[in-house]
């Protein structure tokens, strides 16, 4: 972790030594600067985001979801039948879902010491990381088996890689979920705190989006809310579900494009082998292997996993202007 936030906050540090002209002085601010936004979230949001989860999973084992369901899909519930089995089914679900939040949520405030001892190993190696860094990358470079050529190819792809899948997969799903926990707040959702998270962690992955937290919430605004928070909501959420359309070409510097399926395979493997950390270095570890499978067979041509969107676009370019 100390690696990965050291790729996203190098930019930061180099303008930092400028101003400061101290290389200590400046990855000092940078690791102060994280430790208070990991402890004043922590601190703030933990208590409300437990309460939250607690009143989410007692309201879903007396919600009643077959009446919402029976007035938006009439046609698929005319069987009381299977309007029960599918009510119980889908409650049963939710609940299970709401134990786990609040069982996670509850994990996670008896191990904030295991995790503030966790956060000192990851500052002190943010620090040098930041500080030393031509350094620990020369030593890297010394085990290296391949010629200076291929040392250079390998470099420059696996710095685009990491910022695509740190800065277009992680930073701009964390911005498209914050869009939408905000829009929560500010229209009255219930559980907006709660939300929100999950919004987040939904924008993180790719394909699946946010839309997989406010496209239910927008449904229950629908049936529950005024018409000005319905259009709050979907406007919101709209914007959080497209801006990364925007943002992707002005945050990510290495316009490298990697398969949606590469991504979700190392995240959903990620999870298994690293815990919550393998969202973001399972899709790192597959796609550093196929890079040093490329080394190996010293290939001159294009990545075939990897594309480089300029390239692409000069060639639909090309094409529409025949």
């Amino acid at each position: 972790m100390g690696f990965i936030l050291s790729f996203i906050f190098m930019p930061l540090y180099k303008k930092l030594i400028l101003w400061t002209k101290s290389q200590n002085l400046s990855a000092g601010i940078i690791c102060v600067g994280l430790l208070a936004i990991f402890i004043l979230p922590i601190w703030f949001l933990s208590p409300v985001a437990i309460d939250q989860a607690v009143k989410v999973y007692f309201a879903s084992q007396d919600f009643d979801f077959v009446t919402p369901l029976k007035s938006i899909f009439p046609s698929v519930f005319t069987s009381e039948t299977f309007a029960v089995e599918a009510g119980n089914a889908i409650g049963n679900f939710v609940t299970g879902l709401t134990d786990a939040l609040v069982r996670s949520f509850s994990k996670l405030v008896l191990e904030i010491p295991a995790l503030l001892l966790q956060l000192v190993v990851v500052l002190f190696t943010l620090f040098f990381v930041l500080r030393d860094k031509d350094r620990l990358f020369d030593f890297v470079k010394s085990f290296s088996p391949f010629s200076k050529e291929v040392e250079k190819k390998l470099a420059e792809s696996s710095s685009g890689i990491t910022a695509s899948v740190l800065y277009g997969q992680v930073v701009i799903g964390t911005i498209q979920g914050t869009i939408a926990g905000i829009g929560f707040l500010i229209f009255g959702v219930p559980n907006a705190i709660l939300l929100g998270l999950l919004a987040i962690v939904a924008g993180i992955f790719p394909v699946i989006g946010t839309i997989l937290v406010w496209g239910p919430v927008f449904i229950y605004s629908i049936l529950q809310m005024s018409s000005i928070s319905i259009i709050g909501i979907f406007i919101f959420g709209f914007i959080s579900t497209n801006i990364d359309n925007f943002l992707r070409p002005l945050i990510v510097s290495r316009r490298v494009k990697i398969p949606s399926v590469i991504i979700i395979l190392g995240m959903i493997g990620g999870v298994f082998f690293f815990g919550v950390l393998g969202f973001i270095l399972g899709p790192l570890v597959i796609a550093y292997l196929l890079i040093i499978l490329e080394g190996y067979q010293f290939k001159k041509k294009k990545s075939k996993f990897f594309i480089e969107e300029e390239s692409e676009q000069k060639l639909l370019f090309q094409k529409f202007s025949r």
